[in-house]
């Protein structure tokens, strides 16, 4: 049996071992796929060290954000061929068959698989994805970029989607990494005014670059009282950020009848003061990734030339010194893998 090289998480909470390990063989529905890049998300950090209720099996190979090209398929795949250029998703599969899938909302499917959590991801040399979930890479693009557009991109736009903002109003966007970064764009894609909050000049003078109207320093003022003053409230916010806090000040942030939808996922719960949501009448909700219709939305966006996530190239070898920059913070956008 051949093999690849791959990152594999062998025990929760330890370094991942790039090691050889069989290269897959793609059952019904199924495509094999080559790997060219893959994005790293703070997800892939939360899965190798088993930091949600619903833990991860070891060993498996994390990563869904994987681009590569389609090398073998298996019996009944029909929508794509060998030569095209794919890439996996976390959400991996769905049922297909539940209300959930029947509505359009295949994210909320309890039976789905997850790229680089429930089954093999893209950290290796190799992936499998299923045929009826895989996104379809336009030709032309950039690998390294769309990359990141497969999680991070899908998941800020299905947020602002279902922030309910309309063009011309304000959304916050709190949290300028990985994700904020990405949905600055969008947000001025999509004709929204953007104000930005992060804790890091840099990350600010990046949402600045991108077309926020607005940035406001946490640690150096209260941002909810900055945009109060500054646009009255924002009518819609969105969290991307990896801090409890953040949580907490977006219900401050909106204005009233504001929607704050929540994409990051820090461990732990926030404090909401029922009061001011009940008197400002505020709509907070989850939103997880998006559907495959969310992501060729999502890809088209990027394919037009509106979206640009900011991308630095690493080694899968490299890929735990990645880890603890992300963890420390210290990623300036997105680390794309390259194989």
């Amino acid at each position: 049996m051949e093999s690849m090289q791959a990152a594999v998480v062998e025990e929760l909470g330890a370094p991942l071992s790039v090691k050889d390990t069989p290269i897959p063989e793609p059952g019904p529905g199924e495509a094999l796929v080559r790997l060219v890049t893959s994005g790293v998300c703070h997800t892939d950090v939360h899965a190798a060290h088993g930091d949600w209720p619903v833990k991860p099996t070891p060993p498996f190979i994390p990563g869904h954000e994987g681009v590569g090209e389609v090398v073998a398929v298996g019996e009944g795949v029909t929508n794509i061929k060998v030569g095209d250029m794919v890439g996996n998703a976390w959400l991996w599969s769905a049922c297909g068959v539940c209300e959930y899938c029947r509505t359009g909302w295949e994210t909320l499917c309890e039976q789905q698989q997850n790229g680089g959590y429930s089954v093999n991801g893209s950290f290796g040399q190799y992936m499998l994805v299923n045929a009826a979930y895989a996104a379809l890479i336009p030709p032309g693009a950039d690998p390294v970029e769309i990359a990141p557009i497969l999680c991070a991109g899908v998941t800020v736009y299905k947020g602002l989607k279902v922030s309910e903002v309309r063009p011309g109003q304000w959304i916050a966007i709190s949290g300028i990494g990985g994700l904020g970064h990405v949905a600055v764009q969008y947000a001025r894609a999509m004709g929204m005014r953007v104000a930005a909050i992060d804790v890091t000049e840099d990350k600010l003078a990046l949402a600045r670059e991108y077309g926020a109207e607005v940035t406001v320093n946490a640690l150096e003022e209260d941002p909810a009282d900055a945009l109060q003053e500054k646009i009255g409230g924002a009518h819609g916010v969105l969290v991307t950020a990896v801090h409890r806090s953040a949580f907490g000040q977006a219900i401050a942030m909106a204005r009233r009848g504001g929607t704050i939808v929540f994409n990051g996922l820090p461990p732990g719960d926030f404090p909401a003061p029922i009061f001011d949501i009940v008197l400002k009448g505020l709509t907070i909700r989850g939103s997880i990734v998006g559907t495959r219709q969310d992501m060729v939305e999502a890809i088209d966006f990027y394919d037009r030339g509106l979206i640009h996530p900011k991308v630095a190239t690493r080694e899968l070898g490299e890929i735990n010194a990645v880890m603890d920059e992300l963890l420390a913070g210290q990623v300036d956008g997105r680390v794309v893998l390259q194989y």
